[in-house]
């Protein structure tokens, strides 16, 4: 999860402190339409696995803990 977080920071430098599991990342504008296909490439780098945008929804991007859940479980298991 450090990388996502120190994408989404990196992709907005004005940032400060850290981003709350439950801050929706998408109202926040922390992530937008123009970096979402770099950030799905961030997410399927970190996971090892394709994201399949046909079963996937906007909800599944919108908090910290809803990518994790989503996203990372996978990994961060595998990786323990």
């Amino acid at each position: 999860m450090e990388s996502v977080i120190a994408w989404i920071h990196e992709k907005n430098p004005g940032l400060d402190g850290a981003i709350a599991p439950d801050e929706d990342l998408i109202e926040a504008r922390l992530i937008d339409s123009m970096d979402f296909l770099d950030f799905i490439d961030l997410l399927e780098s970190i996971s090892g696995e394709t994201i399949d945008l046909q079963t996937s929804t906007i909800d599944d991007f919108r908090t910290l803990a809803r990518i994790q859940e989503r996203f990372l479980s996978a990994s961060v298991t595998a990786q323990a």
